[in-house]
């Protein structure tokens, strides 16, 4: 029965991220990468973005547009946050706690990112099992659609590997060949971009501090979380990742670079908060008091949203896209 309810959630986030119509507040770049793709052929559209987005937007401008575009990406996001949200012990909480920014604004803001998160979170539920290839893998995968994530490559040698010079030999030859085949022709771009520029974003702070708080949460009470000692240290090592991206938003000249980096630890968010009524609740009604404060928490995140963020207003109302087919 569960994997059945599961099975209808990862469906319905699918056609809900996926065939959304002009929202987001860079809709019409997203356009405008469509467009391009159109008069180029697949591989100078793979060159011209991303490499997985970029063909996907050469296929889109032939098929489907925007639409199929959209939808495929939705597919491994919702896939990577269904699986993400039930290696938890309460994978409904753990939804709930994703759906008013990481769904709502990232997923359907941040297409390439959206994409790329999805696939990350499969890669750290493959790392809390031990299995690094899995994870190499899926963080590749993910940096075909947004090569910030391959930031997260280090990681491996924190997830309590026996052997850390092997694991360390292993990330740096991962990191090398990634930076080969997707970074080095970026770097002077994404620095022009994000370091001379001096791109900014509005509210960064706010939604690095929401990394921040559960991460010093976590640390002040990792005793009474109820996780094996490979697992304790590894999200301990995400938390302090957490709290650093505070230090780093304070003395970087780009607000926006860190903000961008800063969603890969959103699941820090939904590790910690969903597993708030077991560390600290006891058995009974004081673990469902906490499990509606972190409910009404996640209201709450979404209304300030809505009412506060100045791009909320991109969002609204939500259209979907059949829908507005058949009433046109």
């Amino acid at each position: 029965m569960q994997s059945l309810q599961w099975q209808l959630a990862f469906f319905l986030m699918m056609l809900f991220v996926g065939l959304r119509d002009e929202i987001g507040a860079d809709w019409g770049n997203y356009l405008g990468h469509i467009e391009r793709a159109s008069s180029l052929d697949w591989w100078s559209a793979m060159l011209d973005n991303d490499p997985a987005y970029g063909l996907l937007n050469w296929i889109g401008a032939r098929f489907g547009g925007m639409y199929f575009v959209n939808m495929v990406c939705a597919v491994p996001f919702a896939l990577g946050l269904a699986s993400f949200c039930r290696a938890q012990p309460r994978p409904w909480l753990t939804l709930t706690i994703a759906i008013p920014y990481l769904v709502i604004v990232v997923a359907m803001g941040y297409t390439r990112q959206g994409v790329a998160i999805g696939l990350a979170m499969l890669g750290l539920v493959a790392l809390e099992q031990r299995r690094m290839l899995r994870f190499f893998v899926w963080i590749a995968c993910a940096a075909l659609f947004h090569k910030s994530a391959v930031i997260l490559v280090p990681l491996a040698v924190f997830a309590g590997s026996k052997n850390r010079f092997m694991m360390l030999f292993g990330v740096s030859v991962v990191c090398s060949m990634l930076y080969v085949l997707l970074l080095q022709e970026s770097v002077d771009v994404l620095l022009h971009t994000y370091i001379e520029d001096e791109y900014n974003s509005s509210g960064a702070m706010i939604r690095i501090i929401m990394n921040a708080l559960p991460a010093v949460f976590y640390l002040w009470f990792r005793k009474r979380f109820d996780l094996p000692e490979a697992q304790r240290n590894f999200w301990s090592w995400m938390a302090w990742g957490a709290i650093v991206l505070v230090v780093l938003l304070a003395v970087s000249p780009s607000s926006t670079a860190v903000d961008r980096v800063a969603l890969y630890w959103i699941p820090v968010q939904l590790f910690v908060w969903s597993r708030l009524p077991d560390a600290l609740g006891r058995v009974g009604q004081s673990r469902a008091l906490l499990v509606v404060a972190v409910v009404g928490y996640s209201a709450a995140v979404l209304l300030v949203w809505l009412f506060f963020a100045d791009h909320s207003f991109a969002w609204l109302p939500y259209k979907f896209y059949p829908w507005e087919v058949l009433w046109q």
